[in-house]
């Protein structure tokens, strides 16, 4: 939506994209009593993306033990989100407040090729780990390491970079902010810039909402069946064909189905977690891919009054995965709550420290997931 680049054209040069301006071509913000809290919603939204991803980022990096394959992917989907937070976010909120793009069509450019280039690096990673959960818990094949990890990060950077990039040198129409409070793409009635348009939005949503989609499926699919087997399975006991009684089970083969039913249920809630960040990035970026192609097919809309705000709600909503990964988290993971308050001020702590000696350690395998039998965010 907002952030794509390529002709930023002022409104002079506006007919270059193919298309000719109705006659009640202008701009518009949105009213002041909306306009504000917008703003300050989005500042706040700076700041705890920043500062959540932030903590994921040191949770993974500080130390060595904690640089497991999924961890890493988990540090770089939370990186993006903080470049995304930090080079795109500002200047919107900047602009919804002013009413007017400050920062020159150049760097409107830029920031549109950043925008795009830290959401695909972000959804790249989603589909690296819903692929990697898929195979661990279907398919039965724990294939991820950390060297595998970061030469499939390095390769999601570089992919992104060469998908975002055309937007720069100007293979699709985005007009400098006056319709909306950030780069948006814009309305063009060329083939080749229509053609991008829809590459870009295909590869930012589409391609990878089908597949994590179809991955999600057969793993819900195949942790019904290890729920309902585990519920059947008798541990106390042993019962021959005919349901005669054999006598007490064996104490190994107790302690293995307990095991297993530990293993059932901590890969189910691990997953859930990866579902529900699934879940946050289609809420969020469905309304923005639906606004984009709009904005790019459709001159009535483009050009309708209502687009102004339409923008800012959408360009709100996209932004907001950037703060969904930290906050779901800190819901979901103990681990990751007992890291967090590690990281504030003694100040700020309801409760005291307790004395290194008593304090419980946190093993990186725990705060995420990882391995074959221990699998999910």
């Amino acid at each position: 939506m907002a952030c794509n680049s390529t002709f930023l054209e002022t409104h002079a040069s506006f007919p270059l994209n193919g298309s000719t301006p109705p006659p009640d071509f202008g701009s518009s913000t949105l009213p002041a009593p909306l306009r504000i809290p917008m703003a300050i919603i989005m500042l706040v939204m700076i700041a705890v993306g920043f500062l959540g991803n932030a903590i994921v980022c040191l949770l993974v990096y500080q130390k060595p033990a904690m640089r497991s394959a999924i961890n890493l992917l988990l540090g770089t989907l939370a990186f993006s989100d903080i470049l995304l937070s930090l080079f795109c976010l500002p200047f919107t909120a900047i602009t919804l407040i002013t009413g007017t793009w400050n920062f020159g069509a150049p760097y409107c450019r830029i920031s549109a090729t950043l925008f795009w280039f830290f959401v695909l690096e972000g959804v790249a990673i989603l589909l690296i780990i819903s692929v990697d959960r898929f195979l661990i818990i279907v398919q039965h094949q724990d294939r991820l390491t950390p060297r595998r990890a970061k030469v499939l990060i390095a390769g999601s950077w570089a992919l992104s970079f060469c998908i975002s990039f055309p937007s720069l040198a100007g293979w699709a129409f985005v007009e400098v902010p006056a319709r909306a409070p950030q780069c948006v793409l814009g309305y063009t009635e060329l083939p080749a810039n229509r053609a991008y348009a829809v590459t870009l939005v295909t590869a930012v949503f589409f391609v990878p909402f089908g597949i994590m989609l179809y991955t999600y499926l057969c793993i819900l699919n195949t942790v019904r069946r290890n729920v309902v087997r585990i519920h059947h399975h008798h541990p106390l006991s042993r019962h021959a064909p005919d349901g005669l009684h054999l006598g007490p089970a064996s104490p190994t083969g107790l302690r293995r189905s307990r095991r297993t039913a530990v293993d059932v249920s901590f890969k189910t809630r691990a997953f859930m977690t990866i579902l529900i960040l699934f879940v946050g990035f289609s809420l969020c970026w469905l309304p923005h891919t639906v606004f984009s192609l709009l904005s790019v097919f459709s001159q009535r809309f483009y050009y309708g009054s209502s687009f102004y705000a339409t923008g800012t709600y959408m360009l709100g909503l996209s932004y907001l995965k950037s703060v969904f990964n930290p906050v779901i988290y800190c819901w979901r993971i103990k681990k990751f709550r007992e890291a967090c308050v590690e990281f504030l001020p003694n100040t700020f702590r309801i409760s005291p420290r307790v004395p290194g000696r008593t304090k419980r350690r946190i093993h990186p395998s725990t705060i995420y997931v990882c391995g074959e039998h221990q699998s999910a965010v």
